[in-house]
């Protein structure tokens, strides 16, 4: 049993069954024992591979469209680019590659921040990025940020952000909850009380009894502060995450450790937690700022910035087993049956004339 489960079990016999998102919470972010406060998630040796991890043909493009998004806002300077959730810094480092060899003196003009929760992660960030000839500043949030144009990217943010489940009982909807069972194992319940139906999604009403249904107002308090902070300043956001373009029925959340599913209430700390993100509710909040959203497939998006003609460029002069490991990455990033179709990219620009 690890250490953060036998910390739950003590904290739910001593105050009763807690809620989802509060198990999820402590799960990745406990000070002593979360996840991402004790663990090194990413990669091969860790639990799950992100797409910056698989090929810098990821990063190159995202940067592209950073760039072109700042043309479009009237090249305004100074500006701060940014990435959310950075992970290892690998993402960065490859857009700050492809942004010194598009415009040297707009790499030169632009500061670039890193927003990261984790002082561990902060770390690995400052060694991966080490003398980028850039201006880089690292920031626990948005917040501390410059209040000028703000391009912003994160990549695998929100399916970690937590989330509240409610589940529909012979009584109506309740919360689901994380409690104990008759042998002080971890199991989930229907919580007592009732549930406000304004929290609930369309469709929830016809939802037969065993459903669950899921809302993340901590994604839409995050993504609301991003979109403030465009629309007030300038900029643009892009954000890409595994879920889907329109809401829907159904529990998504699911444990990741060693590259392979566990049960959500096996391992507390020591498997990644995660659940599908709802685009149309984040794109909601971001129009309800009076900006302009478009959403598409992470296969669509770096198809459409080149991706196939960046493979040919790295595999011009290569042997065939590294055009075989470029052409697996193409297939891997953007393939309908990998990241390809999972993946979404929500876009975040002011509206035309607006900027």
């Amino acid at each position: 049993m690890t250490r953060l489960k036998t910390r739950i079990i003590d904290l739910i016999g001593a105050v009763g069954p807690i809620p989802v998102s509060e198990y999820m919470a402590l799960c990745l972010f406990d000070p002593e024992d979360g996840y991402y406060t004790t663990r090194e998630p990413f990669g091969a040796a860790g639990d799950f591979v992100t797409a910056p991890e698989i090929s810098q043909m990821f990063g190159e493009p995202v940067a592209v469209w950073l760039y072109q998004a700042w043309q479009a806002s009237g090249r305004p300077l100074p500006a701060t680019i940014a990435e959310i959730g950075p992970g290892r810094g690998t993402l960065t480092k490859d857009m700050l590659r492809a942004v010194l060899r598009l415009d040297p003196a707009f790499a030169a003009g632009v500061s670039f921040a890193m927003i990261e929760t984790s002082p561990r992660l902060t770390e690995v960030q400052k060694e991966t990025l080490a003398g980028q000839p850039v201006r880089l500043d690292w920031h626990q949030t948005i917040e501390t940020l410059p209040k000028k144009p703000l391009f912003i990217v994160g990549n695998e943010l929100f399916d970690a952000v937590p989330i509240r489940q409610f589940v529909r009982t012979s009584s109506g909807w309740r919360e689901r909850m994380v409690g104990l069972d008759d042998e002080d194992g971890l199991r989930f319940f229907a919580g007592a009380g009732s549930v406000d139906p304004s929290l609930l999604p369309a469709g929830a009403a016809d939802a037969p009894e065993g459903a669950v249904v899921e809302v993340a107002p901590a994604r839409a308090a995050l993504m609301a502060a991003i979109a403030e902070r465009i629309a007030r300043h300038g900029g643009a956001g892009l954000f890409i995450d595994y879920g889907h373009l329109q809401p829907g029925i159904g529990d998504t959340l699911q444990a990741l450790r060693k590259h392979d599913h566990d049960k959500v209430l096996a391992n507390p700390g020591e498997a990644d937690l995660t659940a599908h993100v709802d685009f149309a509710a984040l794109a909601a909040v971001v129009r309800a700022h009076g900006l302009d959203v478009q959403m598409t497939t992470q296969g669509d998006f770096l198809l459409g910035l080149g991706l196939l003609a960046r493979a040919g460029q790295l595999g011009a002069k290569a042997d065939d087993s590294v055009r075989q490991a470029i052409s697996d990455a193409v297939e891997r990033l953007a393939g309908p049956d990998a990241m390809g179709e999972l993946f979404k990219v929500l876009k975040i620009q002011p509206k035309v004339g607006t900027s």
